[in-house]
């Protein structure tokens, strides 16, 4: 059965396992990668390596964003075109993102190296933070120039339903990542600069890996030269439908900003390097839900197309279900052995004790989030950017940046403050997701009923 006929006709259960698996598993890598990254510091050079790196990290969530926005947007453009049978317009959607992605990994790359030193400061940068985050950060801006292509790239590949291929590029880098992190850092002993060096390297690695799947014959997305023509409307398009994706990687970087300067200004650099700690925890147990999340979008794209309803309805619930479980179940991971998962990464005692609280707080409404996330996902499927991006924003700028800004405040709470952000921002965006999530499967029971009059 062709790809795209699968993504139509096969059962849900198996189809959305079939497609989540590979993106979950790659995720799962890809977390573990950023553990064992941080925990390689940690150990290697100090609590004061893992801040520094937690200062430079809100320029990584722009990079991912600008990719995702593109790799998302165009993957639900071409989801909805191949189920249309408009394949031609899947082609041009493809070749504009491929050359959307690559003008703008070269001005990233040469924006951030100019303005590096006031990126920095911004981000929280004390005096003592400020050359490990500067060496990190220049070898990584490097990378950007062709990281982003890769992002792009594994979102197409799963739109035309080859969650396999996305999830060997995946964890080829992260893998390959691990082990040359413990060689810079350690053999080697080049400190934070050997970190980004195994980064950005093991990223060429996966960007080659990619290329050979494109370039072998194996795509269905047949990009030929005049498919990288510009078409304005198209890209257009791309940015609109993936804006969303963009909004909340940098929204976390907006955050980001605002914790670490928060921390330092309550809590020090220490502070700082706790939230490092927590901050890797919390991507390593969302990391599986936006495996499912990768794994539904093409499915619901696809199907919405084909105007085949009761296939879109399915699969949002399955993977709401999906997501709960597995959040809940990290969640009691991480409540149930902080000191077990903190201790990992540093044995500072302070660093322990305070992450220990951190972790809990922090993570205690993480089940329920599942759902807000694929909610925001479902309405990008559906190419409905406006209610994907105001459940984006809603938990990490609309409801989270007001709560770290005013509870530190209140009866002297300072660090505490800032953990007990996390939570109530998970409820109160739940809470929203749900009502705009009722409203459309309303519109979507309208569009089932009158294709079905259509039909008889």
């Amino acid at each position: 059965m062709e790809r795209k006929d699968i993504l139509g006709n096969q059962k849900m259960s198996k189809l959305l396992w079939n497609l989540s698996l590979p993106a979950t598993i790659a995720m799962f890598v890809n977390a573990l990668y950023n553990i064992v990254d941080t925990i390689f510091i940690g150990r290697g050079i100090g609590y004061l390596g893992i801040g520094g790196l937690t200062i430079a990290f809100p320029v990584q969530m722009v990079i991912m964003a600008i990719a995702q926005m593109i790799g998302i947007g165009a993957a639900s453009v071409i989801s909805r075109n191949l189920g249309a049978k408009n394949e031609e317009r899947a082609f041009h959607v493809t070749g504009n993102a491929y050359l959307t992605v690559a003008v703008l990994g070269f001005l990233i790359c040469a924006f951030g190296l100019i303005f590096i030193d006031p990126l920095l400061r911004v981000f929280g940068a004390s005096a003592v933070l400020f050359p490990y985050a500067k060496e990190y950060l220049q070898v990584i801006l490097v990378g950007s120039i062709y990281f982003p292509f890769v992002v792009t790239c594994n979102n197409l590949i799963r739109a035309e339903g080859n969650a396999k291929v996305a999830m060997f590029s995946m964890m080829i880098g992260a893998i390959l990542n691990i082990i040359l992190d413990y060689i810079f850092i350690f053999p080697l002993d080049l400190g934070i600069r050997g970190a980004a060096l195994a980064t950005i390297m093991s990223q060429f690695v996966s960007m080659v890996y990619v290329l050979s799947y494109i370039y072998g014959g194996q795509s269905k997305l047949r990009v030929k030269l005049h498919h990288l023509k510009p078409d304005f409307k198209i890209i257009y398009e791309i940015l609109t439908v993936g804006f969303p994706s963009f909004a909340r990687q940098v929204a976390g970087s907006i955050i980001a900003i605002i914790i670490n300067n928060s921390l330092g200004f309550y809590g020090g650099d220490l502070a700082i390097s706790v939230y490092g700690v927590v901050n890797r925890i919390i991507m390593f147990l969302f990391m599986p839900l936006f495996g499912i999340v990768q794994g539904m979008q093409p499915i619901v794209g696809y199907n919405y197309g084909a105007k085949k309803f009761q296939r879109v309805k399915e699969v949002l619930k399955l993977a709401v279900i999906a997501t709960t479980v597995l959040a809940t179940v990290s969640t009691l991971f991480g409540e149930l052995f902080p000191h077990i998962i903190i201790g990992l990464f540093e044995d500072d005692p302070l660093l322990i004790n305070n992450g220990v609280t951190a972790l809990r707080i922090v993570i205690s409404m993480v089940p329920i989030i599942g759902l807000q996330i694929i909610g925001a996902a479902f309405f990008q499927s559906l190419g409905k950017a406006m209610p994907s991006l105001l459940l984006t924003l809603s938990r990490q700028v609309l409801f989270f940046i007001p709560l770290v800004l005013i509870l530190p405040r209140i009866n002297g709470m300072g660090v505490i403050g800032v953990w007990l952000s996390f939570p109530i921002a998970d409820v109160l965006s739940t809470v929203t997701t749900v009502a705009l999530l009722k409203k459309e499967m309303n519109i979507i029971n309208k569009q089932e009923e009158a294709e079905l009059k259509l039909a008889s």
